[in-house]
């Protein structure tokens, strides 16, 4: 559509998103099989230009399973970190690659494909360089987004779905931080460093990508950064060091010459000698001296502390320090500001990935990685791709009033539905503390209804945010690790670091499922201040369901029954199957009948027929006892007698007369 404002025409979109890379790609999937009208703007010539060029050394690090043993595709996503959410089978990563961790230039065509096959509609060689609001009361959320172009054609959009990525270089300043190459341009030919001494500043997977890569050629390689290495073995984070990449460790550990240290980079500073060797001293020396000086007149570390662990010139010093989101473009209308202390490289956004500044603002892929930073996979293709899934389902809701997708099931069928989804949700298992199954249970806990990966961070505005009504209690199923397990100066390898035990499974330390129950939904201030390290405020009661080695959480006695158990507590109820002949004696034992009796007789599914049952009934003064007779009241030939036991044997005794009698029975 265009529309015109004050002689400006603009080309009118209900959803525009920035971004062609997964998350924007994923976001238009969703928006195109909704029919929404949208539009994707992507500043390169084609999707996922990221990929492109990053990592430079073309290895990715995420993991592409090729078998799993099972045929179950929501189960296999567990373990493919690269695809997409999409009804086509031909999408899925392990068409693309065979390889454990794929090469980047396949995650790319990848993307093209992904974008191409589905026909979403995506503008290229658009960089869109200005974004403002326009107040309007007639608009969704109070006001448009106004985007312009390089060339300085306008668009016009009601909810603004940015899925940029984080691509700006963090940059440290300090005296000589000219002589520093980026990760950005740095050669990836190890011939270039061969006999060469390096720095490296920073300590995430591209600094040790850059190491692994130079680590046969080079004299030496140190490595600086503030904080200690941090391996994602031990974090359970997948953004810490992978293994694929830590060849420097054991250099460092095994004597080999290189090394890393821990220092705050903004007290260094880098001089260069007459023969272009750079060498590192600290700020404080520099504060009264000119650097252009030459280093004759410049006081070293070593001049007085001669073991200084950097006294060795460099050849070359290489920054690898990540990246950063680019706040540039926004106006200061919409007031997206950085987050504070480790998470100030992605802008502020609530739990429900919307902006703090603006409302319909949203967040997708890596830039939204605050709300999960260092905690879950938000900041990865196999994380985002379920929270950008969500996002979609709180639009749907908000603008088109399609409340949150549900199951309603009869409460007989709460355990298996529960196990189902430990067993083979991707969502659950890969956004581990952050999405969660929401189970809301109808009157008398007759029936419930089955919500999938919603956010937990905005249980308390469940209602308003899904369209559905939660005034009967909930329980919430969420993955998690022990408390205490992960961090980076944890030893994750201790004996008996796994336990085994259904009544130790509150100690499990592996993911493991949880179940919370809640007899009413949670406030807004209960969600604040919930105890530490909790995902949610403490519920009236809770259940683990222990850790398992093989993640299969169908042992009938570790897993299933002290589940139902739990439930069964929770409810008041009984939520076993039972045999119609069980059904039948509770009818006349109980004045209460277990629940999957009561759907059993309410679905005419009752104990069948026979003339020893009747026989019975007739003595127990149940059912009057008839013979068929003729009018002279002679009895009939037998063979009406076989015709009368194959009447006996075809009928169903329902269980209303038989419970009018037990009632009948108690007055």
């Amino acid at each position: 559509a265009v529309c015109a404002v004050s002689g400006t025409a603009f080309l009118y979109h209900d959803y525009c998103v920035i971004g062609a890379g997964p998350a924007g790609l994923q976001a238009a999937y969703f928006l195109q099989q909704a029919g929404r009208d949208y539009i994707v703007f992507e500043r390169s010539h084609a999707p996922g230009s990221f990929f492109a060029l990053y990592p430079r050394h073309r290895k990715l690090i995420s993991i592409n399973k090729q078998y799993t043993g099972k045929s179950n595709s929501e189960f296999n996503l567990r373990h493919d970190w690269n695809s997409l959410l999409s009804h086509d089978r031909r999408l899925l990563f392990r068409r693309y690659s065979h390889d454990f961790f794929p090469h980047a230039d396949t995650m790319v065509r990848y993307l093209e494909d992904f974008a191409s096959l589905l026909e979403l509609r995506v503008q290229y060689n658009t960089a869109i360089i200005h974004v403002t609001l326009e107040r309007n009361g007639q608009a969704w959320n109070g006001h448009y987004f106004l985007l312009t172009d390089q060339d300085r054609k306008s668009y016009k959009c009601s909810s603004l779905l940015v899925a940029t990525g984080t691509w700006v270089p963090n940059v440290v300043n300090f005296p000589g931080s000219e002589y520093v190459e980026g990760y950005e341009t740095v050669s990836v030919n190890p011939g270039d460093f061969a006999g060469q001494t390096v720095l490296i500043l920073g300590r995430g997977n591209s600094a040790f990508e850059t190491a692994e890569n130079i680590l046969g050629v080079t004299n030496f390689i140190h490595m600086v950064s503030r904080s200690r290495v941090r391996l994602s073995w031990a974090t359970h984070y997948v953004g810490d060091l992978r293994a694929i990449n830590n060849g420097l460790l054991d250099t460092y550990q095994l004597k080999s010459l290189d090394g890393l240290l821990e220092g705050d980079l903004e007290d260094l500073a880098i001089v260069k000698d007459k023969k272009g060797k750079l060498h590192i001293t600290l700020r404080f020396y520099l504060e009264n001296r000119n650097i252009s000086a030459g280093i004759d007149s410049i006081t070293l570390p070593q001049d007085e502390l001669d073991n200084f662990a950097t006294r060795a010139p460099y050849d070359r010093v290489i920054r690898c320090l990540g990246w950063k989101f680019d706040f540039s473009i926004y106006n200061r209308s919409l007031r997206m500001m950085p987050g504070k202390g480790n998470i100030k490289k992605y802008p502020q956004i609530k739990p429900s990935y919307e902006s703090r500044g603006t409302r319909g603002l949203f967040v997708l892929g890596t830039a939204s990685h605050s709300v999960d930073f260092r905690k879950s996979a938000g900041g990865f293709i196999h994380g985002f791709r379920y929270t950008t899934r969500a996002v979609h389902r709180l639009l749907e809701n908000r603008h088109h009033g399609v409340p949150w997708p549900s199951t309603a099931y009869p409460v007989t069928q709460l355990t298996n539905s529960i196990i189902k989804r430990v067993n083979e949700a991707s969502g659950l298992y890969q956004m581990f503390s952050v999405l969660a199954d929401i189970i809301l249970l109808r009157e008398n806990a007759t029936a419930f209804e089955y919500l999938e990966e919603y956010p937990i961070g905005v249980l308390a505005e469940l209602e308003t945010q899904t369209g559905r009504k939660a005034p009967h209690g909930l329980f919430v199923v969420i993955m998690e690790y022990g408390r205490n397990f992960s961090g980076a100066d944890k030893d994750v390898f201790y004996y008996n670091r796994a336990v085994g035990e259904a009544q130790h499974a509150w100690q499990s330390n592996f993911l493991h499922p949880v179940i919370y129950y809640y007899k009413r939904l949670p406030t807004e201030r209960e969600m604040r201040l919930r105890p530490p390290e909790w995902p949610l405020p403490r519920p009236d009661a809770i259940h683990h369901i222990v850790e398992d080695f093989l993640t299969d959480w169908t042992a009938p006695n570790a897993h299933i029954l002290p589940l139902r158990r739990f439930l069964e507590n929770c409810l008041s109820t009984d939520l076993r199957s039972f045999f119609a002949e069980s059904c039948f004696l509770f009818a006349f034992t109980r004045q209460k009948l277990p629940p999957f009796c009561q759907q059993g007789y309410m679905r005419m599914q009752g104990l069948m027929g026979s003339e020893g049952l009747r026989r019975h009934a007739v003595q127990a003064g149940l059912l009057q006892d008839y013979i068929l007779t003729d009018f002279s009241g002679d009895r009939l030939p037998d063979s009406h007698d076989r015709s009368r036991d194959q009447l006996l044997r075809d009928q169903v005794i329902p269980v209303r007369p038989l419970q009018h009698l037990v009632n009948a029975k108690d007055e």
